[in-house]
């Protein structure tokens, strides 16, 4: 189901506000993940990954029928990611699917049926459950990368310019989350988040040949988490979901020096401090989707396994 709501704001003693059903549409696959990442302003086309595999974008003027609909994988679509529109990537504009069937691909609306980019396992190598994907790197036309996570706890970064793994870790629980903390600028933060109460933030600057990326690993929500999602106005802030209905706030702090030498000379990175700025429980059940505003900082809607919407604001950002 494809639902929209309009939020109208009420002034009250309460200060409380109201969700107003502007639309609603009934597909006939159930819907797992969505972006409006690949979509110009003006179109607002809402690319969705449905459980039966396939991929399709939708007007939300006229959502009746798909704008575009490909059979993507062979089994459910987990994750999904859009790079390009919105006034946000340099590059064409490209969306990104991940799939039970181990295979991640990249897609361009204005070609049909294939992927401009396919990421498989080897014949020699197991598949993988694909729970998680992000664009990043996008600073020109020429350079993007696609950070994906596995259930195996697996974090690959893919090269779509030279289509090669530029890195890849372990993080031994699943990957229920990736995000860098701007798709268009010169690779900078990634936060993984997974199984066990844990996420990851690395820097992703300086790579280092035996080290690999820097990180800082922290614990929160004494459960899974199911997702970060970084503030536009400030990409050092970020929100995490976690399973039992919390969301913690975070702060990232940059050591004083972000790189230094190793033993032989080689540069490598150093990884900065991670703070708990505020947290709150919502809801009784997992907080499964977030998304700051844009235009409006601090304004966020999330959702959750209570298959309840919830429009929050947080205060005092800018003191950050």
């Amino acid at each position: 189901t494809i639902i929209l709501r309009d939020v109208k704001a009420v002034v009250s003693t309460q200060s409380t506000g109201e969700l107003i059903l502007s639309k609603k549409y009934e597909k006939k696959e159930s819907i797992k993940c969505c972006t409006f990442g690949a979509t110009a302003l003006q179109d607002r086309h809402l690319a969705t990954g449905n459980f039966s595999g396939k991929m399709e974008t939708f007007d939300l003027e006229k959502a009746d029928m798909p704008v575009y609909s490909v059979q993507a994988h062979k089994e459910i679509i987990n994750c999904i990611d859009g790079c390009g529109g919105l006034g946000i990537g340099i590059g064409a504009p490209e969306i990104v699917t991940g799939s039970r069937d181990g295979t991640v691909k990249v897609w361009d609306v204005r070609q049909d049926n294939d992927p401009v980019a396919l990421m498989a396992p080897k014949d020699t190598e197991s598949k993988r459950d694909c729970w998680a994907v992000a664009f990043g790197n996008a600073y020109t036309e020429s350079e993007r990368v696609v950070a994906a996570g596995y259930d195996n706890g697996d974090v690959k970064l893919f090269d779509l310019r030279s289509m090669s793994v530029r890195w890849e870790t372990n993080l031994k629980n699943g990957i229920c989350g990736l995000q860098f903390d701007r798709k268009d600028i010169l690779m900078n933060k990634l936060v993984a988040t997974s199984l066990e109460s844990k996420f990851v933030t690395f820097d992703m600057r300086t790579h280092h040949e035996k080290q690999g990326y820097p990180s800082v690993t922290e614990k929160a929500h004494k459960s899974t988490i199911w997702g970060v999602r970084h503030l536009p106005q400030n990409r050092d802030v970020y929100m995490t979901l976690g399973g039992n209905g919390s969301v913690c706030l975070w702060k990232y702090n940059y050591p004083k020096e972000r790189t230094k030498q190793d033993k032989d000379g080689v540069e490598m990175g150093v990884a900065g401090t991670v703070d708990q700025v505020q947290n709150v429980v919502l809801g009784t059940q997992p907080i499964s989707g977030f998304d700051w505003s844009p235009d409006k900082e601090g304004l966020c809607v999330c959702s959750g396994f209570d298959q309840t919407v919830r429009v929050c604001i947080v205060t005092r950002l800018k003191s950050l």
